[in-house]
């Protein structure tokens, strides 16, 4: 059998415009008009911080006041050192295991940032894959109500390449690159590379047959707080799942499981939106990534199967409450980077050029955070995102084909682009999109299908300085 699942490919169509005729398409107001563009650097607000080095990410809140900084460093020190194998004397940080991906959330968001895909013969640590098998018509509804997908039999819900002495890791992951060139209007090209993941000896046993995966790198960790803060009736109000107004994008909230409420709920968080909070998604990945249980998330991906407590393990939970409000605080306190060259004639061209040309339908550049009254510097902030919260149909292109609560098989919630100039200083091998295919800003864009295509098909016609403005844009954000 197949161990990974292909990525199905369908090759853009590019408009056969002129640039004159392309520039008088882009001066129409309809396209942008609405759209703010960003008049002040402080992208996330009062808690800006201006630092734009390899630490920009791993900054708290400018405006955090001094009696939570320790807090603040107490959460971090959780999230950057690694965790152990029980038993030891590190009591407070040991239960790693017996499978998982990476020993610290460090080892996945490099730097507070992006992780990236493995190079050639090296270990997947910041990238790693989903599974699931299709749901049936004997599936427990209950089972997709808190779970959002069906777990793999014995492999669970995400493949773990790490193990504990005396435990063998679930399987290897390798990928291979196709390269491929696309050609713009003006007879540009650029080289583009598609994952073909493969998942080699499998340890317990064959994997099903008709095994799901969807490749996740790691995404950054700042404004996260923030991104929570905004009302949730403002991202629903930016929903259009029938495409009433006709403008060809279908944005639709994700409803998943909270864990806490018990309940159902709007889903924020996570490549596809299946997490309503920073503290739902931090103890998932204590769960997934290092085999540590919590309140929150009781349960690791071990399998029965697998036998995993015939190992020690590091208390229940492993993760204590106090633990995670740590880790939630420092996760919820990451500042977000100023913004750079506003005065650059290019920059302001691009910022432009965003609005017009239909990105920031999806990626909608500024909102107002609400009122939380224990967290004053996140209330009533008005931040530059770049983001709707929402789920879009992405194309073929980049499809997993896998769903997860209502999130189909071809949508992807929009990520956040504050910060994104900064992204390969912080992890100079960063990529770009769900799974860190795309080593560019443009070739990023031009992945973008579904939804986004009459975008990108824009993008491909623009002359080359245009073009150049656009991502000089991208690079201040």
């Amino acid at each position: 059998m197949s161990s990974s699942r292909p990525y199905r490919f369908t090759p853009m169509k590019f408009l056969l415009f002129t640039p004159a005729l392309a520039l008088c398409l882009f001066a129409t107001p309809s396209l942008g008009a609405d759209y703010p563009v960003q008049d002040t650097p402080n992208s996330g607000g009062a808690g800006t911080v201006t630092q734009s080095d390899h630490n920009a990410y791993s900054l708290p809140l400018g405006n955090l006041p001094i009696s939570r900084r320790l807090d603040f460093s107490v959460g971090n020190s959780f999230f950057r050192n690694p965790w152990v194998i029980a038993p030891s004397s590190t009591d407070a940080r040991d239960g790693l295991g017996p499978l998982f991906n990476t020993n610290s959330c460090q080892g996945c968001h490099i730097k507070d940032g992006r992780g990236h895909p493995p190079a050639p013969g090296e270990t997947a640590v910041s990238l790693f894959l989903r599974l699931s098998v299709p749901a049936g018509p004997d599936t427990d509804p209950q089972l997709l109500q808190q779970h959002g997908f069906v777990p793999a039999p014995v492999y669970g819900s995400q493949l773990q390449t790490a193990a504990i002495p005396g435990m063998k890791p679930e399987a290897r992951l390798n990928i291979e690159w196709q390269l491929f060139e696309e050609t713009l209007a003006d007879g540009s090209k650029v080289e583009l590379r598609r994952p073909q993941y493969r998942i080699d000896g499998p340890n317990y046993g064959a994997l099903p047959e008709d095994l799901l995966i969807s490749p996740r790198v790691a995404p950054p960790m700042i404004g996260l707080g923030l991104l929570e803060t905004i009302p949730e009736e403002a991202i629903l109000a930016a929903a259009d799942p029938d495409d009433l107004d006709g403008d060809g994008i279908s944005g639709r909230a994700n409803q998943v499981w909270d864990r806490i409420g018990q309940r159902t709920a709007l889903g924020r968080f996570g490549l596809k939106a299946a997490e309503v909070s920073v503290m739902q998604q931090s103890m998932a990945a204590f769960a997934g990534d290092m085999g540590l249980s919590s309140n929150i998330v009781p349960d690791t991906d071990c399998t029965a199967a697998q036998e995993c407590d015939r190992f020690a393990d590091g208390g229940t939970p492993e993760v204590s409450d106090k633990i995670a409000a740590f880790v939630n605080f420092y996760a919820m306190s990451l500042a977000v980077p100023a913004r750079r060259d506003m005065d650059n004639p290019a920059v302001q061209s691009g910022a432009k050029l965003f609005n017009e040309i239909g990105c920031a339908a999806c990626h909608t550049p500024r909102h107002t955070t609400g009122t939380l009254a224990d967290r004053p510097e996140l209330s009533d902030q008005v931040i530059w995102p770049y983001t709707d919260l929402l789920l879009h149909d992405m194309g073929e292109g980049l499809a997993d084909g896998r769903a997860e609560f209502l999130a189909d098989g071809n949508e992807w919630r929009t990520p956040p682009l504050w910060g994104l100039g900064l992204t390969q200083q912080i992890n100079p091998r960063a990529g770009f999109l769900h799974d860190g295919r795309a080593r560019t800003l443009e070739e990023a864009i031009l992945w973008h299908g579904g939804e986004a295509q009459a975008t990108t098909e824009r993008y491909r016609t623009l002359p080359a300085e245009l073009r150049q403005s656009l991502l000089t844009f991208l690079n201040s954000l």
